[in-house]
C-alpha cells in the first residue's frame, strides 16, 4: 500500500496559502503595478493642474505609497471573503 503513488499521506501536497486563495507576494505585485498606472495618471493631472515638477512628484509619492498599503489590505480582506468562490473541497476524501 506504501508503494501505491495513489494513496497520499494525510498533509501532502498542502499549498501554504490555499485557504486564502492567492500568495501575498501575488496581492503585492498587483497593488504595485495598479499603482504605477495609478500614480502616472495622479502625477500628470496634478502636474498638469500646478504647472511645478516637484509639487506634482510630491503629490504622486504620497499617493502611490498611501494606495499601495491600501490596495493591499482591501485585496486581502476580499481575498478572505467567501462570497462568489467556489466551496472548498476536501483535500482527502474516502
Amino acid at each position: 500500500m506504501e508503494n501505491n503513488p495513489e494513496i497520499k499521506k494525510a498533509g501532502e501536497n498542502k499549498q501554504p496559502f490555499k485557504a486564502i486563495g492567492e500568495h501575498p507576494h501575488r496581492s503585492i505585485l498587483k497593488a504595485v503595478s495598479y499603482r504605477f498606472a495609478g500614480t502616472c495618471f495622479t502625477f500628470t493631472a496634478a502636474y498638469l493642474f500646478t504647472g511645478k515638477f516637484i509639487i506634482a512628484a510630491s503629490i504622486g509619492g504620497v499617493e502611490a505609497i498611501s494606495k499601495i498599503l491600501l490596495y493591499y489590505l482591501h485585496e486581502r480582506l476580499w481575498d478572505r471573503i467567501r462570497f462568489g468562490k467556489e466551496p472548498e473541497r476536501p483535500e482527502y476524501e474516502i
